[in-house]
């Protein structure tokens, strides 16, 4: 009887450490998913405004440490194609970027209003209203920023040492401008101008100030072929084109996901090897048990689904456990890092149900050879055993 209850007591204990093993693995799937399916999307989000549109930005460091001058815009215009060029202004929110940002840096973007007419990529609005080019010092705030800002519509807050009225916010995306403070275009000059060193300063006025452009082709024209055509014919510039943010950002984004997801199935594997463990000692363990029940006429089909039903329910508890812990890190530091308008997880319900879906198959593949082992067993022989 003593005996008996051993055998019980080390079943369960393996029974529960195979489920931790099963749920690290897991956890380790959750957050490393979530943050490639927050990234995924913020790509996704690149993608879709880039695709019928060229960016033109400084040709030496980037639109956002050398500006442009706007008198580039009326070069741009004059070349076949172009339907539409629209100046922008981009800079990080805060004059010291240096802190640690997961995901885009919160930033400041200012632009032509007109501009909308010819965009396709459409954004409402969670309150409020959307800018004109009249709302000189009023801003439009990105979902992720309201509590980093503490902003309400009809209110006034502190950006780069001035204030500004918020009229609007913008409503959830989950990619770059959530985390993007809107303005007109003179605002935003204005603001990049004065982080500029004095020599070139005393050179230019804020107005003719733009970090670069958006060029939109007239109907019919390929923003691929009217890229290189900007590239060629406006000296100082970088044009880019959809195939090629796509050339330089999806692919690094592929193989990153590659990296994180390889990270989170080696942990799953070594999950697996513990359910293998745990499932042939309980077949050893159960040998004349599973003689009885062959003895009183128990079909093999009936042996070999129990033990995949226990394989399997491993598996589903085990990633349970797992989402469930999972989630807890990602929320908790999605919190601790939303007063800096940063958000690094996005835990979706895809991801959630793939992981305890794969949870699932690789308990009842990692049951399969003790349940095929356990249907093998000699009945003679295993009910002479003590």
């Amino acid at each position: 009887m003593i005996e008996i209850i051993k055998n019980m007591w080390r079943r369960k204990m393996r029974t529960i450490l195979t489920i931790f093993g099963i749920a690290i693995g897991i956890l380790a799937l959750v957050v490393m998913g979530s943050m490639a399916e927050k990234l995924n999307l913020l790509v996704d989000g690149g993608v879709k405004y880039y695709q019928d549109k060229v960016q033109i930005t400084s040709g030496t460091m980037g639109m956002s440490l050398v500006p442009l001058k706007l008198d580039t815009k009326a070069e741009i215009e004059k070349i076949d194609g172009v339907g539409y060029v629209s100046p922008i202004i981009y800079t990080t929110l805060e004059k010291d970027s240096s802190a640690v940002s997961f995901g885009p840096p919160a930033s400041i973007t200012a632009g032509d209003m007109n501009a909308i007419k010819y965009e396709s990529f459409k954004m409402s609005l969670a309150s409020g209203r959307r800018l004109t080019n009249d709302d000189k010092g009023k801003i439009v705030i990105g979902y992720d920023l309201v509590k980093k800002l503490d902003a309400k519509v009809g209110e006034k807050v502190k950006i780069r040492g001035n204030k500004y009225e918020v009229v609007g916010i913008w409503d959830k995306t989950f990619t770059a401008p959530d985390t993007s403070v809107s303005m007109v275009l003179s605002d935003g000059q204005q603001v990049v101008y004065n982080d500029l060193p004095p020599i070139i300063k005393s050179s230019v006025k804020p107005s003719d100030i733009v970090s670069g452009f958006v060029a939109y082709p007239k109907k019919g024209a390929d923003p691929n072929v009217l890229a290189i055509r900007i590239q060629k014919q406006v000296e100082g510039i970088t044009a880019t084109g959809p195939k090629q943010f796509q050339e330089q950002v999806v692919n690094s984004v592929k193989m990153f996901n590659s990296i994180i997801y390889g990270i989170a199935i080696i942990s799953l594997l070594v999950g697996s090897l513990s359910i293998i463990n745990t499932m042939t000692m309980s077949v050893s363990e159960r040998t004349k048990e599973i003689g009885i029940k062959k003895a009183v006429g128990a079909k093999t089909s009936s042996i070999l689904g129990e033990y995949l039903t226990e394989a399997g329910i491993i598996g589903l508890i085990g990633g349970l456990v797992g989402i469930g812990l999972g989630a807890l890190i990602v929320n908790a530091i999605n919190t601790a890092m939303e007063k800096n308008g940063d958000k690094l997880f996005l835990l979706t319900p895809r991801l959630a149900l793939g992981a305890l879906a794969f949870a699932i198959v690789l308990g009842v593949i990692a049951g399969i050879i003790p349940a095929v082992h356990a249907t093998k067993i000699d009945i003679v022989k295993s009910l002479r055993e003590e």
